[in-house]
């Protein structure tokens, strides 16, 4: 898969739906993936990694799963915080409609899913998780983290899983340096490492 095929607003191709099997929140499920997205097949490897090693979201509030695809996050976020209102975010249009009929048929009308500028900009998070599109080059990701981390509130975390040979830990370097110009209560760190893939994370207060 091209990373700018899946990270195109409106991506190449047929819009062609297919239902696969995946475990999610402990459930078997069924959900509806397409070409033209991230990872069609299922679960990858390292949204895998952020699931099992993550801890509980918060269990109300506001939770955000940056680049969500078809929504194996967003998904698991409604299911453990059933309370809380989760916002599934992706540039991607194809993501979008899958993650939200996904999200129906699992009954999660807990989530929101919307492109990036509809999310309303007063809103902090509680928990974000994301599988960031490290593909996408340097500028791009750099700019979307710049964007969401900073509305971390207060008392929140996020997690993010990084490939260790794509860069994790100059990344994680550049976000310590990024947020410690925008507010000194954001703390950094490596919390987990898991088949080659790091998991990073980011608090605030």
């Amino acid at each position: 898969m091209n990373s700018q095929h899946y990270f195109s607003a409106s991506p190449e191709g047929p819009f062609t739906r297919r239902t696969v099997s995946v475990t999610l929140d402990r459930r078997e499920v069924s959900v509806s993936t397409a070409g033209g997205i991230f990872s069609p097949d299922g679960v990858d490897k390292g949204t895998a990694v952020l699931l099992k090693h993550a801890p509980d979201p918060a269990s109300q509030g506001h939770l955000l799963d940056i680049g969500c695809g078809w929504g194996p996050l967003a998904l698991t976020l409604a299911m453990r915080s059933p309370a809380a209102t989760v916002w599934a975010v992706d540039v991607n249009e194809r993501s979008r409609i899958l993650c939200a009929e996904n999200a129906a048929a699992l009954g999660l009308t807990n989530v929101r899913v919307v492109a990036p500028e509809e999310v309303p900009a007063e809103i902090e998070f509680d928990t974000i998780w994301s599988n960031p599109p490290i593909r996408v080059g340097k500028e791009v990701l750099h700019g979307l983290l710049e964007h969401w981390l900073p509305r971390l509130g207060p008392g929140g975390e996020a997690w993010l899983v990084v490939q260790k040979n794509l860069g994790a830990d100059s990344l994680l370097a550049w976000i310590t340096t990024m947020l410690s110009g925008s507010a000194s209560e954001f703390h950094n760190g490596r919390a987990e490492t898991a088949k080659g893939f790091r998991l990073l994370r980011i608090s605030r207060g």
